[in-house]
């Protein structure tokens, strides 16, 4: 239970880190990697949580966020970059 107690510290310790990079960024590009950071941080949060609950659901919405991580990262990344993509 310690140990449950030290990972979730430091998940809020570096989910505080991220919001303020999220909101004060000064590029757009610094936000975009502030949030994918945060989506990383909620998918192991969840691991974790699974792992202590022994419930394999928190498991399978880890992935489905990871995999939402990884799109909205592309779509972004897409807009940032002018909307130029590999056929021009």
């Amino acid at each position: 239970m310690m140990e449950l107690l030290v990972f979730a510290a430091a998940f809020a310790f570096l989910a505080v880190i991220c919001l303020y990079r999220l909101a004060k960024g000064p590029t757009p590009a610094d936000r975009m990697v502030a949030g994918d950071s945060m989506d990383v941080l909620v998918c192991c949060a969840m691991i974790l949580y699974s792992l202590y609950s022994g419930r394999g659901i928190y498991l399978d919405i880890a992935i489905i966020c990871a995999l939402f991580g990884i799109v909205d990262t592309m779509l972004v990344g897409r807009y940032l970059g002018g909307g130029k993509g590999l056929h021009k």
